[in-house]
């Protein structure tokens, strides 16, 4: 998984943290998009509008999994990073 990461990392992928807003307060990757889940569907033209590939991120990794299922049968080329921390780790490095 942390290969897959770096590599999206490395093309300029947005973090796109799925997260609700008080779990987004507590602590999240700097410079991450934050679109509450339930969301996702209403906010996808402007997902598709950052013309970049994603990494969805949230608590443990199944709602990201979610959007990343959502999101990918819409287009959107995106991976589930799982939880944020996960990739968190690798965009301090690059």
């Amino acid at each position: 998984m942390g290969e897959e990461i770096k590599k999206y990392l490395e093309k300029g992928a947005v973090v796109l943290d799925v997260r609700t807003q008080q779990e987004w307060d507590e602590g999240h990757t700097e410079g991450a998009e934050h679109i509450v889940l339930t969301l996702i569907p209403s906010e996808i033209d402007k997902i598709k509008s950052w013309n970049k590939s994603v990494i969805a991120v949230c608590r443990s990794g199944g709602r990201s999994g979610q959007a990343t299922d959502f999101l990918k049968s819409n287009g959107v080329d995106i991976i589930n990073g799982g939880p944020w921390q996960n990739v968190d780790q690798y965009v301090d490095k690059l």
